[in-house]
């Protein structure tokens, strides 16, 4: 899409936005510009939400949209829906904005735990707590981007396997000896999932825990049955 085009479409997305929505935005642009994730350079940055004059209580903000961003990942996509992500980009940035009016910081720490998978998936360390910060769909059960986490607290037996939810089933998977946290890669789930799932078997937080610095990860995968 081009960035005349794309300028359109986000105008008439912005028409679409209810008017307390915006109350506090001076501006909704789109810049031509490409912004990389500085260390990961399949990442890039669709969007942001910056306060224009920190003077004020609560700060106004101008939202700014990528469009060369925009171009570089769907470069990097068979199929990219231009529409979705702008949407899902400009209605993110504008949460940013109405909660930092409010003083409310759980999208920072939802980017975050964006950021800290990403850090996952290079291999890179990671807070191996960072999916709590995800959204919760289910009871023990979070979503960070299109991965999905099972928190599974242990006390002292790791249990020789894990039982989970999954739409309108119910699967078990072995859990292998390795050391905690571990992170165990669900495969053979159907409906299939987006992106990836794991079943996270960790210690119950102690208070000594405070103390100590948190455990690399270990990783495996294991195959799903039908059960329960």
């Amino acid at each position: 899409m081009q960035l005349a085009d794309f300028r359109s479409l986000i105008e008439r997305m912005t028409a679409e936005v209810p008017p307390q929505h915006l109350e506090g935005v001076v501006s909704v642009e789109v810049s031509p510009r490409t912004v990389p994730h500085p260390v990961y350079p399949t990442v890039y940055t669709l969007g942001e939400c910056i306060p224009v004059d920190v003077a004020q209580d609560p700060a106004p903000s101008r939202v700014v949209l990528y469009h060369g961003s925009f171009r570089a990942l769907a470069a990097d996509r068979g199929e990219f829906d231009w529409r979705a992500e702008a949407w899902e980009t400009l209605t993110h940035e504008l949460r940013h904005h109405l909660e930092q009016r409010a003083g409310v910081t759980e999208l920072d720490a939802f980017d975050w735990a964006a950021e800290q998978n990403v850090r996952r998936q290079e291999g890179a360390p990671f807070d191996p707590l960072f999916y709590l910060s995800g959204e919760r769909v289910a009871e023990g059960v979070y979503c960070v981007d299109d991965d999905v986490f099972w928190d599974v607290p242990v006390a002292r037996r790791v249990p020789p396997t894990v039982g989970l939810a999954w739409g309108e089933r119910r699967f078990v998977a072995d859990v292998p000896a390795r050391a905690l946290p571990l992170f165990l890669r669900l495969l053979g789930l159907t409906p299939p999932p987006v992106g990836e799932a794991f079943a996270v078997i960790r210690r119950r937080p102690r208070l000594l825990d405070l103390l100590r610095r948190r455990a690399t990860p270990a990783f495996a995968d294991a195959r799903v049955r039908s059960g329960g």
